[in-house]
């Protein structure tokens, strides 16, 4: 981490004139975070997260998110079922861009480990449309991106049209995207608000003493937009046991007309994720991105049950995702990936802590962590792509687990004590592994709406 937590606590003082800081901590490990990161406790008891941006590109998301959560007003927030962390200030600290919001306490879930049935599944898919039924006025006010379905529809078409131009994407899926943009039954939905592409590790957890985990809180709001609900469900292709349950639970909440393509077309987004980091590494003319988004699709197309986005197999057949072609990349190409591409990310071990430790500045962050992984279809099983677990303590835009053995799908909960164990060194071939898909994963986040 390259500024000490004293120097972002200070920021705190200047975004919230006033403020007496009792205490801070580190939340960003060893500076492969995109933001230096720090959770401030002040005299009456509240906690705030204060990031500060390492790069351009971390100050517009700084920026985005503020603005996002600026336009989230008073009666906006009313309507949700849940918290979004309040804008506390901007500052500067030198030169870089400084945010303090509200840090939301709880846990959050891996999108593989996340159950089937009542409780955390039902409890997301409710979170979503409720977001899904804020007013576009909340987005159009404030100037954020507004998208319809043929907006929607022409900007992915433009999409493939330049993965295509490269040469690395199979025939196979570029005849299979460019059918269902084709498709007029596909587009006829209605824009609604969104949160430009949530993850399973948007939703900020407590556990419910009767109904299980349920939904207190959604962080990550800088892709705020109009544009097409299924971005918000495309996740959960990484999902396969809670993803009927949480695709039902959305039907039942959602006040709009049922839309019969929603599904069809978050499949379709999953799998156009791989084409943008492909278009991506294009554009940057790195050779290791494109060999490593190529590949990526290569065994997209291989795993392909039917040519026909509409055809829906199991959603555990256990068959190979792409995500699952991560280890068959080789290390030299997946190694040289951009690692810090890694978002900041915070870790339920610098989040958790005892009463008497509240001021203790010598707490040191243990490590990053990104966003789950993107999948690709409905009709690949991405179960196969863990290392994750349940993130306990308070919690603002955790993200993708670092590098760990996989827990037993049994054991759904970890605590502050539990979840950095069990960290397997792994081959070169797992390091390889592990640094593209940080590189993909931190790039589709900062740049998915």
């Amino acid at each position: 981490m390259g500024r000490s937590p004293f120097t972002l606590a200070a920021a705190v003082t200047a975004a919230l004139p006033g403020a007496e800081v009792t205490g801070a901590r580190v939340l960003t490990a060893d500076g492969d975070g995109r933001f230096d990161s720090a959770v401030a406790t002040l005299a009456d008891g509240r906690e705030l997260a204060i990031r500060v941006a390492d790069d351009d590109e971390a100050a517009r998301e700084l920026a985005a998110e503020a603005l996002a959560l600026r336009a989230l007003t008073a009666g906006a927030r009313a309507m949700l079922p849940f918290s979004a962390p309040e804008y506390i200030g901007e500052t500067r600290l030198s030169e870089a861009r400084a945010l303090v919001t509200e840090l939301l306490p709880g846990f959050q879930i891996e999108a593989s480990l996340v159950p089937a049935g009542r409780g955390a599944a039902e409890s997301m898919g409710a979170a979503i449309a409720a977001v899904h039924a804020l007013p576009v006025s909340v987005v159009r006010g404030a100037g954020l991106i507004t998208r319809s379905a043929q907006e929607t529809r022409d900007e992915l078409e433009r999409l493939i049209d330049s993965a295509a131009s490269t040469g690395r994407v199979p025939a196979r899926l570029t005849v299979r995207w460019r059918d269902a943009v084709a498709d007029d039954e596909l587009w006829r939905f209605e824009s609604t608000v969104v949160l430009g592409g949530v993850q399973a590790t948007s939703f900020v957890f407590d556990d419910h003493p009767d109904r299980g985990p349920e939904v207190t809180g959604i962080i990550g709001w800088h892709s705020l937009a109009v544009g097409d609900p299924a971005v918000d469900l495309s996740w959960l292709s990484t999902a396969p046991e809670a993803a009927d349950d949480v695709h039902a639970a959305y039907a039942r909440a959602s006040d709009r007309v049922p839309d019969p393509a929603l599904e069809v077309r978050a499949r379709l987004l999953a799998e156009l994720e791989f084409a943008r980091w492909l278009v991506h590494g294009d554009s940057l003319r790195r050779p290791d991105i494109v060999d490593d988004a190529a590949a990526l699709l290569e065994s997209l197309a291989e795993g392909l049950h039917s040519d026909d986005l509409g055809v829906i197999a199991s959603r555990t057949a256990g068959v190979d995702s792409a995500l699952d072609a991560l280890d068959r990349v080789p290390a030299s190409a997946a190694s040289t990936a951009d690692t810090s591409m890694q978002t900041d990310a915070y870790n339920p071990n610098e989040l958790w802590h005892d009463d008497d430790g509240t001021s203790d500045l010598s707490e040191a962050a243990t490590d990053a962590a990104r966003r789950l992984e993107v999948g690709g279809l409905e009709t690949e099983d991405l179960s196969a792509v863990r290392g994750g677990d349940v993130r306990s303590g308070s919690a603002e835009e955790s993200d993708e687990d670092r590098p760990s053995a996989r827990p037993d799908r049994s054991d759904t909960t970890t605590n502050a004590e539990t979840s950095g164990e069990g960290t397997d060194e792994g081959s070169p071939e797992d390091e390889a592994q592990r640094a593209a898909r940080a590189a993909l994963q931190r790039w589709k986040s900062s740049d998915s709406v």
